[in-house]
């Protein structure tokens, strides 16, 4: 199963308070974020990270990719530099790329998928049923998300948005639809 999500941050105290985190503190921030992930993915699942993993943290970004379930994928945002100079993080990527794509199913339909840390109005094939999976905004609700929620089929992976787990293209679609009436 392909499962998605962005901008965890995980180690960055500041995103707390950016995003408006539930979390006290960032170690809060990071069992919970872990706790979570594990609950939902399995060790078959490729789960699709798009962008901004890891950030100013006091720990490497290989102890936390080693507590995670699945088959990891780095869709590379503006935070990622920690990440990609890590020698040891990148052993747990099955990729990594500045964009890519993917195969999953939508309502039943099976649909091409294009993931970018940015949000983009056009991509591959987006005038012939394929969907965007975009991060880098959070739970912004400022110019770049109007434009964006006006996009049919272009959903943002931010965690927080999305429970704070990685999550199904069906749950994107979904948790975008109720963030949006917000």
């Amino acid at each position: 199963m392909n499962l998605y999500i962005s901008d965890t941050h995980f180690g960055h105290a500041n995103a707390i308070k950016h995003d408006d985190r539930p979390f006290e503190s960032v170690e809060e921030m990071d069992k919970c974020l872990i706790a979570l992930w594990n609950s939902r993915v399995s060790k078959d699942d490729d789960v699709w990270i798009i962008g901004d993993f890891c950030y100013k943290s006091g720990k490497s970004p290989d102890w936390y990719l080693r507590q995670l379930k699945g088959h990891k994928h780095l869709i590379q945002g503006n935070h990622d530099r920690t990440t990609l100079d890590c020698e040891n993080a990148l052993k747990y990527f099955e990729s990594i790329e500045k964009m890519d794509h993917t195969f999953d199913t939508l309502n039943g339909e099976k649909v091409g998928v294009v993931m970018c840390h940015y949000p983009m109005a056009e991509w591959y094939k987006s005038r012939h049923g394929s969907v965007l999976v975009y991060g880098h905004i959070h739970s912004n609700k400022g110019e770049t998300y109007e434009i964006m929620k006006k996009i049919p089929r272009a959903y943002n992976a931010g965690c927080m948005i999305n429970n704070y787990m990685p999550v199904s293209l069906n749950e994107l679609a979904e948790n975008n639809r109720r963030f949006s009436q917000e």
